[in-house]
């Protein structure tokens, strides 16, 4: 913390923080620790911004104004003083004001705890979407949980994933609003009755209240403030009184622990029944807290419920709140007494969907029994929908029994289930893929059959990331440097950007460039000396692969040709090799075997590669623990390399991959997802392409690919594989990664073997881009001149106009 100044020196800003501490947090000066500093400070930033907020709710209440309804199961919005002081443009005078006060305002950022709200990309999407909405000045509310623990925190002991809670909320949430008179009665289970009227009524077997907590979401240059709305749930009898006394005190509180457990933990293991049970409970939960809410939003300010698709777009974050679509007819012909099909139409005119996965599992389903017991009067309205559907199909010329099951929202081969993505999409009038290849191959995979019956419903809306977060927050060198180059305009438009391509060739300007990459590797460096006690050199190239571990995603091909690498460096210490820095990060989910495996297998990698002095340091490798936002707002900005390797047709677009491009790294990846559109946007020079194509992907696996003969084809691979297998990497457990490795040879179903060359071939590309200085340096600076394209702005301004009709 700095010196104090003068009291008679301090500020008015500076004297209402301090104000804020003594009345609002209790403390004195000089008792108040640095928790103290920040929450005081919050809450002064945050007096103003309550003001604005207000006063654009007012003007959309007043206009008659169309809203945005953004449901998602995760909000990565990570740290929020930061981003909120510079889109409200007080960051300079805040911090002006804390160093009269004696305190560093950098110092309180670093101690803001993440908000664990979400996991990875979706996440993180659904975060940048809240700032775009309001940068952009339409009115929304962004719906979800309010998690007490979130995923987990990541910790790393002997090499294996160790989860503990992730305690955010211990100081609490100074950003957040509880609305204690917005509060909903959600059910479960029960019965469903009827009378001659048609009249239905469900009687829930029990029931929680869910409370809103909301957080403002300040857009650039606080033009506009929307709302993060996040359900809580209580019991509607939080003690049992007769229970506790007669000392019975587990059952006292059983009621109000199992309220609890709805917003305890983000994707509970789901590998059981019971969790199976808890997640679906939670999708509802929030689904139902969110419909009604709109519901009653829309009755009180418009009157008419019939009126809800003209002021009302609601906005499915993948198959998470695909409930909603049953929930909303629920409360449309039970509560406002509609007519089903009249209920359809609104309900179907109301809804977008997007999609972020062909993966099958991934596409969630219930299994049959399930959804009825928990959401009888929703199961029977999904048969309805089911009827409703599929007669209208059949009607249709050369229709199938095959098309007739694979559009059904109920999956009748093997145990039953509910289709939720087939709800969702049958549900509402759009359904967008994230990327031009994703949304394709929905049309010619997943989606298939219901393309064919709703030719014009799928669309595509490429992903994007905000530039503020992204580049301006996170790289602010870099930042300051493109200013000076070309001007301000880019940040109020990132297309802007495209003015910077022609200081590609200037090397004065290409070299400054350098340095403050430079700089960002050395203060990453420092971090993980810190955190790790991992030294590493910032002269290095820089590579790195930060994203949730899963097969598909192929941190595996990543470490088995960093395996390759170390043998070829000892084998031939004659050779030229770029000295490299080999970094991932990200969580594996509890109950997936085989990527907690490979965050082991990483760690065994680097703990030999590491001490290994025969190298002579050009190889190192870490495994950064828990990974989150904050530790990729100082991961992105320092990458060289950015690894976006998945198996093509698998990812469906990937955030990650615009985050590093934005900020000078070059991409090496296959043609999959988002990429193919940075190479269009970069050009073929400035990215590295390897590997099969989806299309080449789809035929190697239907034409009887054997990937034993690819392993053993490769001299590389099969070294490095056999290397892995043998316990090289294990001492202490030879027979560690024999099945992972086993697996690669019996079916190699996300193409690692396959791709291996290519890849390993790439990798030897890049090492001769980086010796050519100057080529490197063009690339890179190329990379961040045509990424403005890719700004969540741009996505959100396509989603305003194309799909819910707000702009």
């Amino acid at each position: 913390m700095n010196a104090q100044t003068d009291v008679r020196e301090r500020s008015p800003l500076a004297l209402a923080i301090l104000d804020t501490l003594v009345h609002r947090i209790g403390k004195d000066e000089q008792a108040a620790r640095p928790h103290d500093w920040l929450a005081a400070t919050i809450f002064t930033v945050r007096n103003e911004i309550i003001e604005r907020w207000m006063e654009t709710t007012k003007a959309t209440h007043a206009a008659g104004a169309k809203r945005v309804y953004y449901l998602s199961l995760e909000f990565l919005i990570g740290r929020l003083l930061r981003d909120t002081l510079a889109n409200w443009e007080k960051r300079e005078a805040i911090a002006e004001a804390l160093g009269q006060l004696g305190v560093s305002l950098p110092e309180l950022e670093e101690i803001e705890p993440d908000a664990a709200l979400g996991n990875g990309g979706l996440g993180r999407l659904a975060a940048c979407f809240m700032e775009s909405l309001a940068t952009l000045d339409v009115p929304a509310y962004g719906y979800g949980i309010r998690y007490v623990n979130g995923m987990f925190r990541q910790r790393i002991d002997d090499g294996w994933q160790t989860e503990l809670p992730e305690t955010w909320l211990a100081h609490g949430n100074p950003w957040e609003f509880e609305r204690r008179e917005s509060a909903y009665f959600v059910g479960f289970g029960g019965e469903v009755t009827g009378n001659e009227q048609g009249h239905v009524h469900w009687k829930p077997a029990e029931a929680v209240e869910a409370t809103a907590v909301d957080t403002p979401v300040v857009g650039w240059r606080g033009k506009r403030v929307n709302t993060l709305r996040l359900w809580t749930a209580i019991s509607l009898d939080p003690l049992k009184l007769d229970a506790f006394n007669r000392g019975d005190f587990q059952a006292a509180l059983a009621d109000q622990l199992r309220a609890e457990t709805l917003v305890r933990v983000l994707y509970p293991n789901d590998s059981t029944a019971a969790g199976q049970e808890l997640r679906l409970r939670q999708e509802y939960f929030f689904s139902s807290a969110s419909i009604q809410d709109i519901v009653r939003r829309h009755v009180q300010y418009f009157g008419d419920i019939r009126t809800l698709p003209d002021k009302a777009a609601i906005q499915l974050n993948d198959t998470h709140p695909a409930v909603s679509v049953a929930e909303l007819m629920r409360l449309l012909i039970d509560h406002h007494d509609l007519g089903f099909d009249e209920a359809w139409g609104i309900t179907q005119r109301t809804f977008g969907y997007t999609n972020h996965t062909l993966l099958p599992e991934a596409l969630e389903s219930w299994p049959l029994p399930l959804f009825e017991r928990l959401l009888p009067r929703h199961m029977q309205l999904v048969y309805a929908i089911n009827a409703k559907l599929l007669r209208d199909l059949r009607r249709q010329p050369g229709v199938d029994d095959r098309a007739i099951a694979a559009v059904s929202l109920i999956d009748e081969g093997g145990e039953r289930r509910v289709r939720m993505a087939n709800l969702a999409f049958a549900g509402s009038h759009s359904v967008n893929g994230v990327a031009a290849l994703h949304t394709q191959l929905m049309k010619s995979t997943v989606f298939a059959d219901l393309h064919r019956v709703f030719p014009d419903r799928i669309n595509n809306k490429t992903n994007g990331i905000t530039p503020r977060r992204w580049l301006q927050e996170c790289n602010p060198g870099l930042t300051a440097l493109i200013r000076e180059a070309i001007g301000d305009a880019f940040l109020d438009g990132a297309d802007a950007l495209t003015a910077l391509a022609p200081f590609a060739q200037d090397a004065a300007f290409t070299e400054r460039f350098a340095a403050i990459k430079r700089s960002n590797k050395v203060a990453l460096a420092e971090h993980l000396k810190e955190a790790m006690g991992l030294r590493i050199d910032p002269d290095a190239l820089f590579d790195v692969q930060i994203k949730r571990i899963h097969e598909y995603k192929r941190q595996l091909l990543n470490i088995i040709e960093t395996v390759a690498l170390y043998d070829q460096i000892r084998s031939h210490p004659e050779r030229e090799w770029t000295p490299r820095v080999k970094l991932f990060a990200g969580k594996a989910a509890s109950s997936y075997h085989n990527a907690r495996l490979i965050i082991k297998l990483a760690n065994d990698v680097a703990r030999r590669i590491n001490s290994d002095p025969s190298i002579g340091g050009l190889l190192k490798v870490a495994f950064v623990p828990n990974y989150n936002v904050s530790l990729a707002e100082k991961m992105v900005p320092a990458a060289d390399l950015s690894e976006q390797i998945s198996t093509a047709g698998m990812e469906a677009s990937g955030t990650g991959n615009m985050k590093f491009a934005l900020n000078g790294a070059l991409t090496i990846g296959t043609l999959d997802g988002a990429n193919i559109e940075i190479k269009d946007h970069v050009g073929d020079e400035n990215i590295v392409i390897f590997g099969l194509t989806a299309d080449e992907v789809a035929a190697k696996r239907a034409g009887g690919y054997d990937p034993r003969a690819v392993i053993e084809g490769s001299a590389e691979l099969s070294q490095a594989v056999n290397a892995i297998a043998s316990g090289v990497f294990s001492p202490d457990d030879p027979a560690r990664y024999r099945g992972l490795m086993a697996g690669l040879y019996d079916h190699d179903w996300f193409m690692v073997a396959a791709d291996f060359d290519s890849y390993a071939a790439a990798q030897r590309d890049v090492d001769a881009r980086w010796s050519d200085t100057a080529g490197w340096r063009r690339a890179t600076v190329l990379n961040v001149a045509n990424m403005g394209w890719f700004s969540s702005d741009r996505t959100i301004a396509e989603y305003a106009r194309e799909i819910w009709g707000v702009m």
